[in-house]
């Protein structure tokens, strides 16, 4: 008897000496901190450190990481950077050690994403979804950054009441978009048919862009399906509506566009091709259909072939017999240069026969539309005017081939 209760006397001192150990061990923030991050890297492929932690056992346990940096093994450029990391996860899911990935909310402040560093990760990732974790509290993510070649989003915030893989998504994103002197605040609304990398896609909220003189504030709506993987996010069948007023210059004015197409995110820039445009407004804003492909990495190019319904108001009337059409008058225009639109646009119309083919600004066409009943009547642009026949002050030319040379345009 005396033997068994002293056998039983070893065993219980150590049962205790192992669960004192284990309690020092998990009162230390930086083991039980880096042992959480060491399994998150393991699980991304990824090499994610700290410069300090911080937790809370009590109630649901929290830990906070400070001064995050992850990167892809092998490579010097951060994929992500953040202040400060606060995940929470009940007891359960802390014994069971990965088995379920069931955690109450996650925070960031400040984060800095790289986009192509993490397209360039998200490529090496194996095909399929994967286990992917739910939040029952959500995610927050507070005064955000993604940067990207030639652009990035400041003051970026997300608010996502809950995710679960496979669920409805509903959040609300804010931020701003810029690019050299364009600047784009954005608040809207984003829902997903469920959580997943593919889904249906709808958002709806407001966007200001402005650059300059001018500014566009505008109510958007998108929807759209999502497929992502292999590094990149593709949009098929987009669908959005813009309701807008351009102002600027003298100029205000209400505009209503269409834009249809597949919408394409790889390297770090945008791609929309096929892409349809509708455009109507009043005043100087034409009345247009077209079709073509915009791209954003940079710098930006469009091109589009299209027609005008007819020559807008506000804009110099042209001479007969071009003018004197009612057919919609086509069109082709390219441009490529800063987003802010500071680059020449090159035109082209054709009808009947006359062609037009110039170079401008569009912020110096603009300004001259506005103050054109007391300043010169020849535009600012470089150009070429062929017509087999023009009407002219009573006048009829034959053969016509007229030049105009702007020296402010390169």
């Amino acid at each position: 008897m005396k033997r068994g209760r002293a056998i039983a006397l070893v065993v219980i001192v150590a049962l205790l000496i192992v669960a004192l150990g284990a309690l020092y061990w998990a009162s230390r923030a930086a083991t039980v901190g880096a042992f959480a991050l060491r399994m998150a890297g393991d699980a991304l492929g990824l090499d994610i450190r700290a410069g300090g932690f911080e937790y809370r056992l009590r109630g649901t346990p929290q830990l906070v990481a400070r001064d995050v940096v992850a990167r892809q093994p092998g490579t010097d450029v951060p994929l992500l950077t953040a202040g400060r990391v606060l995940i929470s996860a009940p007891w359960s899911t802390l014994r069971a050690r990965g088995a379920t990935l069931d955690v109450a909310r996650l925070e960031l402040d400040a984060p800095v994403l790289d986009l192509a560093a993490f397209q360039r990760w998200w490529a090496t990732r194996p095909p399929g979804e994967g286990r992917a974790p739910s939040f029952a509290e959500g995610i927050a993510i507070a005064d955000g950054r993604i940067v990207a070649p030639g652009w990035r989003l400041d003051a970026l915030g997300l608010d996502l009441p809950r995710f679960a893989p496979g669920a409805p998504l509903r959040a609300q994103v804010r931020g701003r978009y810029e690019t050299g002197g364009l600047r784009a605040p954005f608040d809207l609304r984003l829902a997903m048919t469920r959580a997943s990398t593919r889904a249906g896609v709808g958002l709806a909220g407001t966007l200001a862009p402005a650059a300059g003189d001018w500014r566009l504030p505008a109510w958007l709506r998108l929807g759209a399906a999502l497929d992502a993987g292999d590094g990149r996010i593709e949009l098929h069948r987009t669908a959005l509506s813009l309701r807008a007023r351009l102002r600027g210059g003298g100029t205000d004015v209400p505009l209503v566009a269409g834009i249809a197409g597949d919408l394409a995110l790889a390297g770090g820039g945008v791609r929309a091709e096929p892409l349809a445009l509708a455009l109507r407004g009043e005043g100087p804003v034409p009345r247009l259909r077209a079709r073509g492909l915009a791209a954003l990495h940079g710098t930006l190019a469009v091109a589009l072939d299209g027609e005008l319904a007819r020559w807008p108001e506000g804009w110099p009337a042209l001479p007969a017999p071009i003018g004197a059409s009612d057919a919609p008058l086509p069109f082709a225009l390219g441009y490529d240069g800063p987003a802010d639109l500071g680059a020449p646009v090159a035109l082209r119309l054709a009808r009947d026969g006359a062609r037009l083919e110039g170079r401008a600004r569009p912020g110096e066409l603009l300004a001259w539309l506005d103050g054109l009943d007391r300043g010169t009547p020849l535009p600012p642009l470089d150009g070429r005017l062929q017509a087999p026949v023009l009407e002219l002050d009573g006048a009829t030319l034959h053969g016509v081939d007229i030049r105009v040379e702007d020296d402010a345009t390169p």
